[in-house]
């Protein structure tokens, strides 16, 4: 499977009052649709258009980041007819699925994360920290 096309559709961002206590945030994918897209430069091999909504969610009812968008896939003939028998029953095999969110979670994270800085939110994802050598060193005893 070659991935040869992603964009984004509908973009939404809002942002409520902060509220005191436990916060906690979740993020998911949901495949909207996924469809036979035909393109004649990529004769001979099978496309299709992948339509999913990413959305972050924080909860109290803080703020939600919704990213609605698809991405085109190149698909052997193989691949082809499984996901067309897997999506008749809303499902995705898990070598196909795999990739397919990798790529997303990919994109969307980092566009939701421009979103949450913009916004003033926490970033839903943790991000790397740089640590001074002595607190490397508390329990190591060499």
């Amino acid at each position: 499977m070659k991935i040869i096309g992603f964009n984004f559709d509908k973009i939404e961002a809002e942002r409520k009052e902060m509220k005191k206590g436990k916060k906690e945030v979740n993020s998911n994918i949901n495949i909207k649709d996924i469809k036979e897209e035909k393109i004649d430069m990529f004769q001979g091999k099978k496309s299709f258009k992948i339509e999913f909504e990413f959305t972050v969610d924080y909860k109290p009812e803080i703020a939600k980041i919704s990213l609605h968008g698809h991405l085109l896939t190149l698909l052997e003939e193989k691949e082809s007819k499984e996901i067309k028998k897997s999506w008749k029953k809303k499902k995705i095999s898990d070598n196909l699925r795999i990739p397919i969110f990798n790529f997303i979670l990919k994109k969307c994270n980092l566009k939701a994360l421009q979103f949450e800085e913009e916004f003033g939110l926490p970033p839903h994802i943790p991000l790397p920290t740089v640590k001074s050598n002595d607190q490397n060193k508390q329990s190591y005893t060499g």
